[in-house]
């Protein structure tokens, strides 16, 4: 039962943060809906544009929408000179109030268009104002139907905003992704649970205003209104509380980004840091959250930025590519490279050891005969890399299918042959305990990625912060990494990562 008091033991924080998001973002969805509501109910031309707009964004998968805000704030950020956060609260606000608009649009609409054409005529015939019309006669009877798109508007809201995380804002989400990523259900249930359990809270409450609405029980009304606020106050105090500065420290969406992040942050709380974490960002949005200093410190790969960030397709020995890395960082973006920490992560192509002897199947260029007739199964981004195009430049490789999986996935596809081969993780402690074969590289189409400890600009002036972290430089052998990642990794057994930041930390004399 630990594992679920822990589990749960990590929701108010995370909930605090997630009800403010989606509480913020329905108000302003509110405001944006109302009065354009009242507008297309007036001008069938504004109804059109306005409500496939809202219909549009709809459309729109809410994670990609939630993505796509990444650029678009980094190019407004840009424009006015810099300070537009691009991840983190702005970015999440914004998709979800989008998201917010249709029901309560929709619902706004419906009701003032639907309302019985001798009661408008009865107020225009008393000599009512336009104004006096819409709060005396309209804004009553329609209140119910408006009542009904804000309730289902709430429980959207709620919903998405566990997809926060992606873009580095706290959410229930947390919970959520860390769990499907380690196999930790306690965490999925506990952030499945939350996130239910706020949306029903709200659309009870919200349901309860509406029937104050509908029974003309304005009491009724102001209680559960009232009640919400209360309720929205109190869950998010631990938000207020005042104390240390607290620092960010990043993880992208796998097991030893989460191990790496907790030793991080332990040896920072040790320094009198209060210490937070945004895991499950990606490649792309990580860098750029440690450049704009949305986060403090996170663990990047050499070969990540170099292909990525830096587009450089040679492949130069490991050493010279951390120092350019080094030197490229600083002058660029003002981001520090603390240093390497003494291991390699690489992009490792596997088989199931027994499948690649049959097929007699040891390097990349043996397998190009023998693709066409297997599947290959990567992680989420491996396909869309430029290490999959420069793999593709060097091995004409046709695979009969390709399909991504998050990377735990991806080794029990590879286990259960749905999957021939997968683009493994070198230091995964999965490959030696599932007997992969990792095939050679021999034209050295995949460059070195040696882990790499990156801070932002503004803590690479912190000389206390640096010193925290500087011990961590070239002390994590590729080995420990394998065996502390098959602690969180492993079926049975579990470690949670940080338990295996802490047994890493020990493995290494850094506790």
């Amino acid at each position: 039962m630990s594992a679920f008091w822990d589990a749960f033991a990590r929701v108010p924080g995370l909930a605090a943060q997630h009800l403010l998001l989606a509480m913020c973002a329905l108000a302003l969805g509110i405001a944006i809906s109302l009065p354009l509501g009242v507008w297309s109910a007036r001008s069938p031309r504004v109804a059109r544009v306005a409500l496939g707009f809202a219909s549009l964004v709809q459309t729109i998968p809410s994670l990609a929408l939630l993505a796509l805000f990444y650029p678009v704030l980094l190019w407004v950020s840009a424009l006015v000179g810099g300070g537009v956060p691009a991840l983190g609260f702005l970015p999440s606000l914004i998709a979800l109030t989008l998201y917010a608009l249709l029901p309560i649009l929709r619902n706004t609409v419906t009701g003032l268009t639907g309302l019985d054409p001798a009661v408008i005529e009865a107020a225009d015939g008393v000599g009512m104002t336009r104004a006096q019309k819409l709060r005396l006669v309209e804004a009553p009877l329609v209140l119910p139907v408006v009542m009904a798109g804000i309730r289902t508007a709430a429980v959207w809201t709620i919903g998405a905003a566990t997809l926060s995380t992606t873009v580095g804002q706290p959410s229930l989400g947390d919970l959520i992704f860390a769990g499907l990523q380690t196999q930790a259900w306690a965490l999925v249930l506990a952030g499945c649970v939350s996130a239910a359990g706020l949306a029903l809270a709200v659309d009870a409450l919200l349901g309860l205003a509406e029937r104050g609405l509908r029974t003309r029980r304005p009491w009724l009304t102001g209680v559960a209104l009232g009640l919400l606020a209360v309720g929205v106050v109190v869950a998010t105090a631990p938000l207020w509380r005042s104390g240390p500065k607290t620092v960010v420290i990043g993880a992208k969406n796998f097991s030893e980004q989460y191990i790496l992040a907790r030793l991080i942050g332990d040896r920072l709380e040790r320094a009198g840091y209060r210490v937070e974490y945004r895991d499950g960002l990606g490649s792309a949005v990580a860098y750029g959250a440690v450049a704009g200093g949305e986060i403090d410190a996170y663990v990047e790969y050499a070969g990540t930025l170099w292909t990525g960030q830096m587009k450089r397709t040679d492949v130069p020995p490991r050493a010279e590519q951390v120092r350019a890395i080094g030197e490229w960082a600083q002058r660029t973006n003002g981001v520090r490279l603390v240093g390497a920490l003494g291991f390699e992560n690489a992009y490792a192509f596997a088989m199931r050891g027994d499948d690649a002897r049959r097929r007699g199947v040891a390097t990349l260029a043996d397998l190009v005969w023998v693709a066409p007739e297997l599947t290959f199964g990567s992680d989420l981004e491996f396909l869309e890399r430029s290490e999959w195009a420069a793999v593709k430049r060097a091995y004409p490789l046709r695979f009969r299918a390709a399909t991504p999986y998050s990377p735990t996935f991806m080794y029990r596809a590879l286990a259960s042959g749905r999957a021939d081969v997968i683009s493994a993780f070198s230091s995964d402690g999965r490959i030696a305990a599932d007997k992969l074969a990792v095939l050679r590289d021999p034209k050295r189409a995949i460059p070195g990625y040696d882990a790499i400890l990156l801070v932002s600009p503004e803590r690479a002036k912190d000389a206390a912060f640096v010193a925290a972290l500087r011990p961590l430089v070239g002390r994590i052998p590729v080995s420990a990494m394998r065996e502390a990642n098959y602690m969180v990794d492993r079926d049975a057994d579990k470690a949670t990562p940080e338990a295996a930041a802490r047994w890493l930390g020990e493995k290494v004399g850094l506790r």
